[in-house]
């Protein structure tokens, strides 16, 4: 356990301590290698990597993760060891895509190498890259950790050696969910196959989808997925060390077997049981302590960084409102194919329990959306007895099928409250499968007279955009999973809606010393869960702070006796708490901007920022570690894509339609595209088995049968110099980004809309990484017409901009290292 993360915090007596820790993967891509299933033979299906003559070289390198998080009150602090191993005879890249949670503050990496561990260091993402890219060239054993999205991460290995294990450790620390009594600790497993809307622009990295207009990483959120009826090849074991401080009422794995082990009244250890489970879905545990009520409590830290505090404020109890307005509802249900079987069935009984606990007066609608968008009335009608056997008529009919085009419904449900002056409540289901997601929340932010709450349906769903739905709309998020009471969470959508526990509320200081306060727009409670607000003091204070509201229509409220102090060294992890929320808050100010790659530069620079000064993983900060002591030789590492699990419940055909018997027979000595239909790809193009591909790097292709007499592809035709001597020279030292620009302006292709964020007047904007910045490579520079903008002098990069034209003669400089976009 770090130091300083022992916290104690009053929650009705409660003694809250905070412990963290998870980890991840990213890297480049190489043209040839193919995971292949093994033959049904092999012990727990673990998967093969062949090269382009068919030839096999190793198994897939993740062998296992280990997940150890300590819970005290409502705050956990997780550890997680992924092992990496090379059995082959060539070494490796190993590059692993995978989910944390949501709201993790990720504050630590390690790598082991043998018996040395070298400490991550968290550095500007394009720097990072840059120092991996540098170290993976040279031969040294390098982890980079990059973020994706707040809840995927990518973590890249480079140069594993034949027979070397290496293992990756990452930490983070997040507070738990609590509602009506329960504390939920939830860890991801798996990331879901995400649909990716647009047209294709290219490809980065391997993923099963390409980057496209509307995502411009889409390959880098779609992790391949594991063959029918193989496994991804590793194994997981989750501990869960509780110390609730009072006593324990009970305690619950809904989602897994699990052993319990119970030391004493207020303690529990929780292991998952059998290290052979299949990671296909969150690991889901709740527990309920004595008094089920939490007290109001404030937790403060003042050091170097300045003063910070979490003020938790419990809720009310519930009134019932003597007379409960009429309400407009809209019901828009997810039928693309991951919904497909048991997803949608589950929604469906979920919805029409929701449905039926209408009440006359109210007005309902329902939406459909999978590739298209089907709405049932032209606008909302009664609930009437008629209208609500039309509804469940038109509800039986939905099955699962076709991609996830979720914005027209968002619009459909949320645009006609714009010009409407009283509240429409919209209850969205689905697992939350998009790769825009960024978009959609932007566009929930758009119409503030709706009210959305969210149901995510299944057992690994996007939580990031289903919470933040909810969040932007003003509402509430509930999970149900395939196995959970769907009347349970009908029932408690039908209390939230018709009878809200506090709404309007305002907190009043009362001068006290406060700044930097989240949320800045403060939520209306539907739940009996606590209300927490987290910022910084400047000064040491004392006072009373006021929490004002309106329950079941009347004035509330409740005034909270607060102290700051002076000084407080223990705690501070409140200061990384505080820095997670605050990315939080400046994200929700672009998410249109994140989801195009090109944020508005204020708060990028922001973000940045903060991830450096507070050592946090943002999408502009990533952990990089070079283990420098020893070199390999060989050459560059092959590089291996490690395979996910689809989630459990997810129909495979539903996602990929008929890809995988396509890809069965596929050719690989020609590259080439083809449109999916029938699944979740569908509207968008995929790369299909293919040796070589359009973009930037080349994806390895996922063999989806379990035979191993797949025919071999023929080796590969030799690419000569006047093909693309170019291409070749430049793609190791540049980003993906920048290397596909250089091959754009080889070739004369259109721009692709990404290139917009740092290409302007025929010039690209650029960070370089040099192996010296001597007065000859300076001279060289200034020869090409490369125009320094800044240069710090504490370190190896420049920024500048340079003709696109000469980047293939830039890249060919000994004394470049490497090459990215400066946006």
């Amino acid at each position: 356990m770090k130091q300083g993360f022992a916290l104690s915090i009053i929650y009705g007596g409660l003694t809250v301590l905070a412990l963290l820790g998870w980890f991840a993967w990213r890297g480049p891509a190489e043209n040839f290698n193919v995971v292949e299933a093994a033959p049904r033979g092999v012990t727990q299906g673990s998967l093969r990597i062949l090269d382009q003559t068919g030839e096999l070289r190793s198994e897939c390198p993740l062998k296992q993760t280990a997940v150890k998080a300590e819970i005290s009150g409502s705050l956990a602090r997780v550890n997680v060891t992924q092992e990496f191993q090379n059995p082959g005879v060539d070494k490796i890249e190993a590059v692993y895509v995978f989910p944390l949670p949501q709201n993790a503050a990720v504050d630590e990496m390690t790598m082991t190498v043998g018996d040395r561990v070298v400490k991550g260091r968290i550095k500007r993402r394009e720097e990072a890259r840059a120092i991996y890219e540098t170290a993976r060239r040279a031969g040294q054993v390098a982890g980079l950790l990059d973020q994706e999205r707040p809840n995927i991460f990518t973590q890249s290995v480079a140069n594993i050696a034949p027979g070397a294990v290496v293992k990756i450790a990452i930490s983070y620390v997040e507070i738990l969910k609590y509602e009506e009594g329960t504390y939920s600790f939830v860890f991801p497993m798996v990331v879901g196959p995400r649909y990716i809307p647009g047209a294709p622009v290219g490809r980065q990295s391997a993923g099963f989808a390409p980057d496209t207009s509307q995502v411009p990483d889409g390959s880098r959120i779609t992790p391949q997925v594991a063959a029918p009826g193989m496994r991804a090849g590793h194994d997981i074991s989750i501990q869960v060390t509780l110390d609730a401080g009072v006593p324990i009422d009970s305690l619950a794995c809904g989602s897994h077997p699990v052993l319990t082990h119970r030391p004493a009244a207020n303690q529990a250890v929780v292991e998952l049981r059998g290290e052979t489970t299949i990671p296909n879905k969150d690991f889901v545990l709740k527990f309920d302590v004595a008094g089920k009520k939490i007290s109001d409590a404030i937790l403060t830290h003042r050091g170097a960084q300045g003063g910070f505090f979490s003020m938790i404020l419990q809720p009310p109890d519930r009134v019932t409102a003597a007379d409960v307005a009429p309400k407009e509802l809209v019901f828009v249900l997810d039928t693309s194919g991951s919904m497909e079987g048991f997803p949608i069935e589950k929604a469906k009984e979920t919805m029409k329990l929701a449905l039926d606990a209408l009440h006359p007066e109210d007005t309902f609608n329902l939406i459909t959306f999978a590739g298209d968008t089907h709405v049932l009335f032209p606008q909302p009608l009664p609930a009437t007895r008629e209208n609500l056997r039309r509804a469940q008529l038109f509800l039986a009919s939905r099955a699962g099928s076709g991609g996830t085009e979720m914005m027209t419904a968002i619009r459909a449900a949320l645009a006609p409250s714009d010009k409407q002056d009283h509240v429409r409540i919209v209850c969205f289901m689905t697992d939350g499968y998009i790769g825009n997601d960024m978009e959609v929340i932007g566009e929930v932010q758009k119409h503030p007279n709706a009210r959305v709450f969210s149901f995510g349906i299944g057992s690994s769903v996007n939580r990031f955009l289903l919470d933040k739905m909810a969040e932007a709309g003003r509402g509430e998020v509930e999970y149900v999973s395939l196995n959970d009471d769907g009347s349970a969470a009908a029932r408690r959508f039908h209390e939230r809606v018709r009878n809200p526990l506090l709404t309007d509320i305002e907190i009043d200081w009362n001068g006290l010393p406060v700044a930097d306060v989240y949320p800045q727009r403060i939520p209306d409670l539907f739940s009996a869960k606590p209300l927490v607000l987290t910022g910084r003091y400047t000064a040491g204070a004392r006072g009373t702070v006021r929490l004002k509201g309106r329950l079941a229509g009347r004035e509330f409220t409740r005034e909270i006796p607060v102290e700051l102090p002076d000084a407080q060294p223990a705690h501070d992890v409140l200061a990384t708490l505080w820095a997670r929320t605050r990315i939080d808050e400046l994200m929700s100010r672009d998410y249109q901007g994140l989801q195009n790659g090109n944020p508005q530069p204020e708060i990028r620079d922001a973000i940045t920022q903060l991830g450096l000064e507070y050592r946090l993983m943002t999408q502009f900060t990533s952990f990089v570690a070079v283990e420098e002591a020893t070199i390999t030789t060989g050459g560059e590492p092959r590089r291996v894509e490690v395979p996910v699990e689809m989630p459990e419940g997810v129909s495979r055909e539903g996602v990929f339609g008929e890809r995988d018997k396509e890809r069965k027979s596929a050719q690989f000595s020609a590259p080439h595209r083809r449109s999916v239909s029938g699944g979740v790809l569908s509207g968008s193009s995929v790369a299909i088995g293919s040796g070589r591909g359009d973009g930037p790097m080349d994806s390895a292709s996922v063999i989806p049968s379990a035979t191993p007499m797949a025919p071999p592809p023929p080796k590969p035709i030799p690419v000569t110099k006047t093909e693309s001597a170019d291409k070749l020279a430049a793609s190791p030292k540049m980003a993906p980004d920048i290397a596909a620009l250089a091959e754009r302006v080889r070739t004369g292709a259109a721009p692709a809309p990404a290139e917009a964020a740092f290409v302007r007047a025929g010039k690209a904007e650029l960070q370089l990484r040099l192996a010296d910045k001597s007065p000859a490579t300076l001279a060289k520079l200034k020869a090409l017409g490369f125009e320094i903008l800044l240069d710090p002098k504490s370190s190896r990069f420049l920024i500048g901009r340079l003709p696109i034209e000469k980047l293939a003669a830039l890249a060919a400089l000994d004394a470049v290292q490497y090459i990215a976009a400066q946006r």
